[in-house]
């Protein structure tokens, strides 16, 4: 058992040492329109994948996805994926945990990240990326997503074109600069409507360029901040924005037992658990999993992409 006799002081430390992260993990609240988005119904799989991706998801309604198979999307594009159904007034609709609950099922996701103007510090030397937490992933054959900045893909064009093409793993949008969409976000650079549009598409291409192929219409809001004005400004994205309910706290964590203990003690059937693919930011990710994995699956969990977990 991971879980033992802990000290509380320990978990509390790691969750405050996530808040402190500036980019994801946060869960910051909703408004009332934004939590009746949570509420629509899933959306059939889109149509071939077109080369923009704004256009490539249908919103019509519909309680399951279709079982015909997906034809191979074109690289960088969003693939077939379920989505969900638009929220009131045609928002964004926002995803955070599988509505049956009943089915042993987690979705563990990594948010890759890196902002705009970070290129000097990764030329120096720090690292964004984490290679080896991809290949503990592979190792122990967990369906995972990946939710990338359009600057990670393009700081780390080979891993994002190798994690993109593994059908293990699905990668979704986190924006291309890792701005805020609204504001205060945790002193995130804040994107006007018009920006934060474009910042999507952004994504996407840099995705595409990277020659990334398994990609999914799936939009993870920089920081977890969003209001109805930033679920109005992605709508015409025809994603999905997928929050969490469960926070691994591994952001500046150095203890990974105290990261498993607090996946340990979040997961419920369903959920779906915030971490990071960075090595600078998160450095103990990838030995929490080597604790998290096995555990789980002795409880029964089994893992899955947030895309099948949507899909339900």
């Amino acid at each position: 058992m991971i879980i033992s006799v802990r000290r509380t002081a320990a978990v509390a430390a790691v969750a405050a040492l996530s808040a402190a992260l500036a980019a994801c993990g946060s869960g910051a609240g909703t408004s009332d329109a934004g939590g009746q988005a949570r509420m629509g119904a899933s959306a059939a799989p889109s149509g071939p994948a077109p080369v923009s991706p704004s256009a490539a998801v249908s919103a019509a309604p519909q309680s399951r996805p279709q079982s015909s198979p997906p034809a191979a999307p074109q690289a960088g594009a969003p693939g077939k994926a379920p989505t969900m159904a638009p929220g009131p007034g045609g928002l964004t609709p926002v995803f955070d945990r599988a509505k049956q609950h009943t089915d042993k099922t987690v979705a563990l996701t990594f948010d890759a990240d890196m902002t705009s103007d970070q290129g000097p510090r990764a030329a120096g030397g720090e690292h964004f990326d984490n290679p080896q937490l991809i290949s503990t992933l592979r190792t122990l054959k967990v369906p995972s997503t990946v939710f990338m900045t359009g600057r990670w893909a393009e700081e780390y064009p080979d891993q994002a074109k190798s994690i993109g093409t593994d059908p293990n793993f699905e990668i979704a949008n986190h924006s291309y600069s890792h701005h805020a969409f609204k504001s205060p976000c945790y002193g995130l650079p804040t994107l006007d409507e018009a920006a934060a549009r474009a910042d999507v598409d952004r994504a996407f291409e840099a995705f595409h360029k990277a020659g990334a192929v398994n990609t999914v219409p799936y939009f993870r809001f920089p920081g977890g901040c969003y209001d109805d004005e930033a679920l109005r400004a992605i709508s015409t994205a025809k994603v999905t924005a997928v929050q969490w309910d469960v926070v691994s706290g591994d952001a500046f964590a150095k203890d990974p037992d105290a990261v498993a203990e607090q996946v340990l003690a979040g997961v419920k059937p369903g959920s779906v658990v915030v971490m990071h693919c960075t090595r600078s930011a998160a450095p103990v990710t990838e030995e929490a999993i080597r604790k998290i994995v096995p555990e789980l699956r002795k409880r029964g969990y089994r893992f899955v992409k947030v895309s099948e977990l949507i899909g339900k």
